[in-house]
């Protein structure tokens, strides 16, 4: 196991996405085997979340983390946020950094992304860690599909110049946000300090910082339009899947876990948290993915 002290380096890929130019910078930290860490798609979504999960791998594996476009705390590159793009973004990244990765682990809606790229770059990785996937965002689950009406007039509301930038501030204000990681993203309430919650506020006030939530909250971001369609990406093809289930994940994302587990393409091992358990609990994360 890698000390908490271990150095982060920073590089910046110059990636060319859909024609546009997305910077993307990647911490890497760690000796070893090659592995890829995918952060979640959220509003409090970075790079910075998957460091702690890092650097208790980074003792075997030297471990590349990148931002999302549309994600991360800095500002966010003006390449249109939709599946399609989110696909191809991990293209040009396997195109820059193409390993082969001994190891790849993603986060919450990152999987699926994680996993369809595994079937577009046979060899690419030798194994995938899933922690907490999920493949429908915020409102869809909340709201579900007979509202669906609602959801992008929400996104074009969140994204106009002026109304978009004051229904975000209020969304995402510091009480908003700790209320938020209270009830669904961490399991222990007290993990949720002042200082975390300021850390992901600055997350939220990134320049075009918006744009990336209202296609995640709203579904925009969802790379599967049913349960049929997320369980069809697993399967014959793929690298050994692991999925880590935290034990407190919401009820209906814990449910679109369980229906996956169910199937019998991946392997299951439970680990303490919520949606965000390679964050609050990075060593029983890291235990479970060297437990296999």
């Amino acid at each position: 196991m890698t000390p908490a002290s271990s150095s982060v380096a920073t590089r910046t890929l110059d990636l060319t996405v859909a024609g546009h130019r997305v910077a993307t910078p990647c911490a890497e930290i760690g000796e070893g085997a090659p592995a890829l860490l995918l952060p979640a798609l959220s509003s409090i979504s970075a790079r910075e979340e998957m460091l702690p999960l890092a650097r208790e791998l980074g003792g075997t594996h030297r471990c590349l983390v990148p931002d999302w476009p549309g994600f991360g705390a800095h500002p966010r590159a003006r390449l249109p946020l939709n599946p399609a793009n989110l696909h191809a973004f991990l293209d040009a990244l396997l195109e820059a950094a193409p390993g082969p990765y001994a190891l790849a682990v993603a986060a919450g809606h990152a999987a699926p992304y994680l996993v369809a790229a595994a079937r577009r770059h046979p060899g690419a990785f030798a194994r995938l860690v899933l922690v907490a996937p999920t493949w429908r965002g915020p409102l869809p689950t909340a709201l579900g599909p007979e509202r669906a009406a609602w959801f992008g007039r929400i996104r074009r509301a969140v994204e106009m110049p002026l109304l978009g930038e004051a229904l975000y501030r209020i969304n995402i204000s510091p009480p908003v946000i700790g209320r938020m990681m209270r009830a669904h993203v961490y399991a222990e309430a007290t993990h949720v300090t002042p200082a975390v919650v300021a850390a992901k506020h600055r997350i939220t006030r990134q320049s075009r910082g918006r744009f990336g939530t209202a296609a995640f909250v709203t579904g925009g971001l969802d790379p599967a339009a049913s349960r049929e369609d997320f369980l069809a990406l697993f399967g014959h093809g793929l690298p050994p899947v692991q999925v880590l289930r935290p034990d407190q994940a919401p009820r209906r994302s814990g449910a679109e876990m369980d229906a996956l587990i169910a199937t019998g393409r991946v392997v299951a091992a439970p680990v303490p948290g919520a949606l965000s358990a390679h964050e609050e609990f990075p060593g029983a994360v890291a235990d479970a993915i060297r437990a296999v």
